[in-house]
């Protein structure tokens, strides 16, 4: 059993996109990401404090839109029209979940698809399905990026992906199917998942409920993706697998924290220096 270390390939990502920071800087372009951070979730206040400190080490100016709880829809929608018109800011994310009383389509659908580097614009989300050049979704663009590194080539295998978000699940789903692999697709309605999972070469699960995968779901040498995140009673990170049955079944697998989590933020940054090489 291996494991799929995303905090060292993370690390080694953020040096070379630095290297990269430094060329369009020497072009007289500094990479820019605008953050709307709407509310005081703490988690999302955690995330956008972890995607400033990343910024800084991979050469990304950053600058947050801090706003209240309260905020109406109207006012979001001013200061992404505001970001797009800025031609110094090469991204915009809008940190999730929002409040209730905003409808989180249209703030999506406002952002300019070319400064989208969550990869959550129908447009982006439309060449990612037809397989073409596009932002891509930066949690399953991780676990792209994290297989390759390892040499795991999802060609020919039987992979079965647990949760259909449209921010993990689908387009997990559709990067998979581009890789030429054969992909299941589960969800809360899903009859029998033991059933899918335990065919498997390849589960990607990222549901947020803990011990969801557990060693009877999986059969000898798969290759296990954990892409959730709970807190255990104690407040520790742990995430959808039951981590200490299922690894030693494994050929490989991810661990919680340290796994997906720092290759989803080094893909934001490697959206954005993409982004940005678009004003060359």
């Amino acid at each position: 059993m291996q494991i799929l270390d995303g905090k060292a390939l993370s690390d080694q990502i953020k040096i070379e996109l630095k290297q990269e920071s430094n060329k369009l800087n020497e072009k007289g372009i500094t990479p820019g990401l605008a953050v709307i951070l709407v509310g005081d979730d703490a988690a999302s206040q955690t995330y956008v404090k972890m995607k400033e400190k990343a910024c800084d080490v991979a050469g990304v100016y950053s600058i947050i839109h801090k706003m209240p709880n309260t905020i109406s829809q109207e006012k979001i929608l001013e200061t992404i029209a505001m970001i797009n018109n800025n031609a110094n800011i090469d991204g915009v994310l809008v940190q999730l979940p929002l409040p209730k009383h905003i409808d989180t389509t249209k703030i999506i659908e406002a952002i300019d698809p070319k400064k989208d580097v969550d990869g959550f614009h129908p447009f982006n989300v439309g060449r990612l399905v037809a397989g073409l050049d596009g932002f891509v979704p930066c949690t399953p663009l991780g676990v792209m990026r994290l297989l390759a590194h390892y040499n795991i080539d999802p060609k020919g295998l039987d992979a079965c992906v647990v949760g259909a978000s449209n921010i993990v699940g689908k387009p997990m789903m559709n990067l998979l199917l581009n890789a030429g692999a054969t992909v299941d697709i589960c969800h809360i309605f899903t009859k029998d998942l033991k059933a899918h999972t335990q065919k498997a070469d390849l589960v990607i699960v990222g549901v947020g409920k803990r011990n969801l995968l557990t060693a009877d779901m999986v059969k000898e040498g798969a290759i296990v993706i954990d892409i959730g995140i709970n807190k255990t009673e104690d407040g520790r990170l742990v995430g959808d697998v039951d981590y200490a049955n299922v690894a030693p079944k494994c050929s490989y697998i991810t661990p919680v924290p340290g796994g997906v989590g720092p290759m989803t933020i080094a893909m934001l940054l490697e959206n954005t220096i993409k982004a940005a090489g678009q004003r060359l």
